[in-house]
């Protein structure tokens, strides 16, 4: 006798636990978009279909650093603060995977121990798996549902390892960049495409001895956001300094994310950011899902496997193995 297949969870109901703001309902609503059983994808969609109208008023910040700068540490205590100024605060943390087995270590909430004892904070780790600028795969869908269910500030923190940012910046409406004082020459170690995209930079560990380097680095910093096209006419990014170990600059960093979304809305540039997003949101689920069929038909994974042959060989050109693989879909 044959195990019956697990039944798809009830979409109406979820929606419902969700919109009342129960963390049980949100978690296994994360964890339904984020399953590769084709019945739960069918579902996850429905789902946030059904969601949307709740959605889109929260604050989005995507927050983003070296590795050591002290994301987690920054964002539990920013969290904090927001939550003692009534917020309510999500937190998506992207744990590095490995390449081998694709695990990750997901230890963001020991690094966050404050939030997660928060009854108004909501932690989800999830492990990057490879993709593009250490966001999730399914990180835009979660933070849909985090929205619906009532959380007023979303904060994406990435893995941070020098991939793309551009996939931050393509869901979140304020870009932060974190830095650390006296780590080298600051000019020589600014990342172009990085500072190019962050709508503020600010330098950690701006305490004790550390405070006349850290002023050092954000006026250095300055200096070289003159010279750099900044990523929209109606806004200019700052440089602060703060400590997220004894939460001195907080506060600036906050008034600067809100005076940022007051500055958009009023120019219009942040309903058109909006919408821009959820284009390419769409290209974007539209090419895993074409990369998705050409894993499922055992045919074409065959046909597939002698192109790359052909192609490593040198018998046949990249493009002209690429345009046989999109012939394969037609």
């Amino acid at each position: 006798m044959t195990a019956s297949k697990p039944a798809s969870p009830d979409i109406h109901a979820l929606a419902s636990d969700l919109r009342a703001g129960r963390r049980a309902a949100l978690a296994r609503a994360i964890t339904l978009v984020e399953s590769r059983r084709s019945d739960h994808q069918a579902a996850a969609r429905d789902l946030v279909q059904a969601l949307l109208p709740d959605t889109g008023k929260a604050v989005r910040v995507g927050i983003t650093g070296s590795p050591g700068v002290g994301k987690s540490t920054t964002i539990d205590a920013l969290g904090m603060f927001l939550i003692e100024h009534g917020h309510k605060v999500a937190v998506l943390a992207v744990d590095p995977s490995s390449a081998r087995t694709g695990g990750s270590i997901l230890g963001d909430k020991t690094r966050m121990a404050r939030l997660a004892a928060s009854d108004q904070a909501f932690i989800r780790p999830s492990p990057a798996s490879g993709t593009l600028g250490g966001v999730a795969a399914k990180t835009r869908e979660a933070m849909l549902l985090c929205e619906a269910a009532g959380f007023d500030v979303v904060l994406v923190e990435t893995v941070g390892i020098g991939q793309s940012e551009t996939a931050v910046c393509d869901m979140t409406d304020f870009f932060l960049a974190l830095m650390l004082p006296g780590a080298g020459d600051e000019l020589q170690g600014i990342k172009k495409g990085l500072v190019e995209l962050a709508d503020m930079i600010a330098i950690n560990k701006a305490d004790g001895d550390n405070i006349k380097r850290a002023n050092l680095a954000a006026a250095e910093y300055r200096s070289a956001l003159h010279i750099l096209a900044p990523r929209s006419e109606h806004w200019h990014p700052p440089v602060e300094t703060y400590s997220a170990l004894s939460g001195i600059g907080l506060d600036k960093l906050w008034k600067k994310i809100l005076e940022h979304r007051t500055a958009m809305t009023a120019s219009g540039e942040f309903a058109s950011r909006r919408r821009e997003q959820q284009v390419k949101w769409m290209w974007s689920i539209f090419e895993t899902r074409m990369m998705a069929r050409l894993r499922a038909d055992a045919a074409i994974r065959a046909k597939v496997k002698k192109t790359e042959g052909d192609v490593a060989d040198g018998r046949i050109a990249p493009a002209v193995a690429a345009e046989r693989i999109a012939e394969m879909l037609r």
